[in-house]
């Protein structure tokens, strides 16, 4: 064998080695990459759930399901929210209700202060000239009341006792035909009953005021507290506005500035109301010559501002004055009276008074008054009807829909367009 095929041979033994060598690394490669493929997890499947979950779990519960979860514990959450700012402001009601009478009072006050300083007065004379103006209007109706109470107690009390000795003899000569010892059970029963609630009825007023030192308390704080309001009341609430974000400075601001338009036109609303309220009850009584005629009207004017409830149970006070004092015929004039001016004022004075200035249904208004007097007593019934005035406002307000401006609106940022 020539030497060129000794060299042909061994290149071509070469060739056929690297040609083996190759095919066994490509087929370890292979049994390595099926080896892996088994231990390998499986593709993930397409995600088929809605826009509004985050999870496939989620998207296997009912849609009702998750809507009636999501507001359940939004509401919870706004029960408690709720739950513990009554109980807070149940803590520091000595503080609360000065404060909410302070704002009642300067929403009633502020125009006339406003005149003040539109006449060039100072800040501080003008608030300080109607509040004093204010007291004194306050007093001499107390003045003039309680002078006139005083002075007719005797003949009320005589009238009471003939009342009831009408009553004794109508119990046994009329349908009834009582005995006297029936009678005399009857009135004994009656006199345990009114002496059992007027001892918790004592109880609950000492509980609840505590001490003639703070009702004074209170007293002054509603006269400081309204100065302030009167006085610095827009400083104020422009101080609270700038703790909020920027983002919701202006709309809670624009809120803010309606409610108390509103508040202030339900108050002044309010007090027109029970002057009407007020002066046609007082008229009959006295036309018909009821004892106690300015007393009577002035608590018709203090209840009425409890609307559609108000002057009527103030109205049955003067019922029951006629009832003692002239009999029953004169009482069913009174109650006539009272029943009339009752709907004067739901069918004339409270749409066209009440309804411009605040716009609540009367449901709202009853379940309003009851919550009230349920949470708060009196003070609660005074109080529930303005506040759901505001709230209304204030609601409404930020909620609207603000008017979006075109995309190709020219934005005014000088002298110029």
């Amino acid at each position: 064998m020539s030497r060129l095929q000794r060299v042909r041979q061994n290149l071509r033994r070469a060739y056929d080695t690297g040609r083996e060598s190759v095919r066994l690394a490509r087929d370890d490669s292979r049994t390595e990459q099926d080896t892996e493929a088994e231990f390998m997890p499986p593709p993930p499947e397409p995600d088929d759930v809605h826009h509004s979950t985050s999870s496939r779990d989620d998207a296997e519960v009912p849609h009702s399901l998750r809507m009636a979860a999501a507001w359940g514990w939004r509401l919870i959450v706004v029960g408690l929210v709720g739950w513990a700012l009554l109980r807070f402001i149940g803590i520091i009601s000595v503080v609360v209700i000065p404060l909410a009478v302070s704002l009642l009072l300067s929403a009633l006050l502020a125009p006339a202060v406003g005149w003040l300083r539109r006449l060039r007065l100072p800040p501080s004379l003008a608030t300080f000239l109607v509040l004093i103006c204010g007291l004194a209007a306050v007093a001499g109706t107390l003045t003039l009341v309680i002078t006139q109470f005083v002075n007719g107690l005797p003949q009320l009390t005589e009238g009471a006792t003939a009342g009831i000795r009408t009553i004794q003899q109508w119990a046994k000569t009329g349908p009834l035909h009582l005995s006297d010892d029936q009678v005399n059970q009857a009135i004994d029963n009656a006199q345990d009953w009114i002496n059992s609630n007027t001892a918790s009825l004592t109880s609950t007023g000492i509980a609840t005021a505590t001490t003639v030192f703070e009702v004074l308390t209170g007293a002054l704080l509603v006269l400081f507290s309204t100065f302030f309001f009167l006085r610095d009341g827009r400083k104020i609430w422009r101080f609270i506005v700038r703790l909020l974000p920027v983002n919701a400075r202006w709309s809670l601001a624009d809120a803010g500035d309606a409610s108390w338009a509103t508040l202030g036109a339900y108050v002044r609303a309010t007090v027109l109301v029970a002057f009407i309220d007020a002066l046609g009850i007082g008229i009959a009584l006295m036309i018909l010559d009821i004892p106690f005629p300015f007393p009577l009207a002035a608590l018709v004017f203090l209840g009425a501002f409890v609307p559609i409830v108000g002057a009527g149970v103030s109205g049955a006070v003067a019922v029951l004055v006629a009832l003692v004092d002239k009999g029953w015929v004169i009482a069913l004039v009174v109650l006539g009276a009272v029943i009339l001016v009752q709907q004067i004022e739901g069918h004339v004075l409270q749409p066209l008074i009440m309804g411009r200035a605040v716009a609540i249904h009367p449901l709202a208004v009853i379940v309003g008054i009851t919550s009230g007097v349920v949470l708060a007593g009196i003070i609660g019934a005074l109080v529930a009807v303005p506040l759901i005035a505001v709230l209304n406002t204030g609601v409404r307000r930020l909620t609207r829909r603000r008017p979006e401006v075109p995309p190709t609106a020219v934005v005014v940022t000088g002298g110029g367009t």
